[in-house]
């Protein structure tokens, strides 16, 4: 199991987040993150809690929360950071990917 904070990074406020929902899930404080074809640029993200990390999984902590990615998504993200931002639209985990070449308004897909 490899671990790299800098190929992904998980914000205190989305951490936070997770705490939260696994709490009232009865579940471990782990976020994955994965990466899907379809959406209305072409890949889209994938988030839901896990019971543990896999074996090719890239961990990144942040207070005590983890944040799990594939060997196979982490190509796709390598480098982007996971947040949970609240506003008039609603609230929801945004990535912000820096090798996306363009994205679609909601934020869910992205294209390369």
């Amino acid at each position: 199991m490899a671990t790299s904070i800098s190929d992904i990074a998980l914000t205190p406020a989305a951490a936070a987040r997770v705490a939260t929902i696994a709490e009232r899930q009865n579940k471990p404080a782990i976020l994955r993150l994965s990466v899907e074809g379809g959406g209305c640029s072409g890949f889209q993200y994938r988030f839901g809690l896990a019971d543990g990390p896999a074996e090719d999984d890239v961990i990144a902590e942040t207070d005590g929360v983890r944040l799990v990615v594939d060997s196979i998504s982490l190509d796709l993200v390598r480098g982007a950071e996971v947040d949970y931002v609240e506003s008039l639209g609603g609230a929801a985990f945004r990535v912000t990917n820096p090798n996306a070449a363009s994205g679609c308004g909601c934020g869910t897909s992205f294209a390369i």
